[in-house]
């Protein structure tokens, strides 16, 4: 499935698990599945904007983007981060009134059933959403599953806590419950805009990632080298942009070589890249023997 269709499907199930929720926080009017259902409003707009900017990466580069709007991705993670902290503040304001002065909660039986089977329909959608967009290499995908999850994990907290209330009527569990939803979604913000920004920032590739792409270049190299038409790569340098990789290093080669085998060296470099990872774009500067700087692969 396509990171189109995957968030296209996860607004469909959040209008589904917001309706539900909702339902069990008007049978009992408890502030901790208020907050539960919050966070369901929440994950209507952030799959609605994630869908918008997959739909945007996807477009090919123009003259204005000559890159590509690959980014794109990453600024609907901002906004979803964003919108948990909004959510989280009000999640406070509700629930502060009653934690100095709680109140019993009645039609819990009803309630938590429907919370519950809210709840098993989003944990299948959030490990569903991470798979697709692990492999489609989507942020936005991802960090919509992620925050799903994130979701199902406070509301199964959020049920134990209710019910545990039930049983012993210790009813101040029910504020103490969505303050602790609010901080817990908090914490789930700032970090879906922590690797966002890193995104858009340019940050570089993972430590795993870029070890594949040095064994890559480092196997390559090998056959190269024993031919005598390469020398030396150094200045690795790479950036992530949404589902794409840029990869860029200077090639050392004897001054002898020209142009034309110099062209050939590089596509075999750029070929064996892109078969050992998808969406990687390869910049290559080709340069003599003499800058050479005798460290292979010299991160600067």
């Amino acid at each position: 499935m396509t990171p189109t269709h995957a968030l296209a499907l996860s607004l469909v199930v959040a209008g589904v698990v917001l309706g539900l929720k909702w339902l069990a926080y008007a049978l009992t009017g408890s502030v901790a599945l208020y907050s539960d259902a919050l966070e369901s409003i929440v994950n209507i707009v952030a799959a609605g904007s994630a869908l918008i900017a997959v739909l945007v990466s996807r477009r090919p580069a123009d003259s204005n983007h000559p890159y590509g709007h690959t980014k794109a991705e990453y600024f609907s993670a901002v906004l979803e981060g964003v919108l948990i902290v909004l959510a989280a503040l009000a999640i406070v304001r509700e629930a502060w009134p009653r934690l100095f002065a709680p109140q019993p909660i009645g039609g819990l039986d009803t309630g938590l059933l429907i919370s519950l089977g809210a709840s098993t329909i989003n944990a299948g959608l959030g490990w569903f959403l991470i798979r697709t967009g692990r492999k489609a290499r989507s942020p936005a995908v991802v960090a919509d599953g992620q925050h799903i999850l994130a979701d199902v994990l406070t509301s199964v907290g959020v049920l134990l806590g209710i019910g545990l209330a039930w049983l012993s009527g210790w009813w101040v569990l029910d504020p103490l419950l969505a303050i602790a939803v609010a901080f817990n979604i908090l914490w789930v913000g700032w970090r879906l805009v922590r690797d966002s920004v890193g995104g858009l920032m340019d940050e570089s590739v993972s430590e795993a990632e870029l070890a594949d792409i040095r064994n890559t270049l480092s196997y390559t190299l090998e056959g190269l080298a024993s031919e005598g038409r390469v020398l030396e790569i150094h200045d690795l340098r790479t950036r992530r942009a949404g589902p794409r990789t840029f990869v860029e290093f200077h090639l050392v080669v004897p001054g002898h070589t020209s142009v034309e085998q110099a062209h050939q060296i590089c596509d075999r470099l750029e070929n064996a890249l892109q078969a050992s990872m998808d969406g990687v774009t390869a910049t290559i500067h080709v340069e003599p023997d003499h800058k050479a700087k005798h460290s292979t692969f010299r991160i600067g």
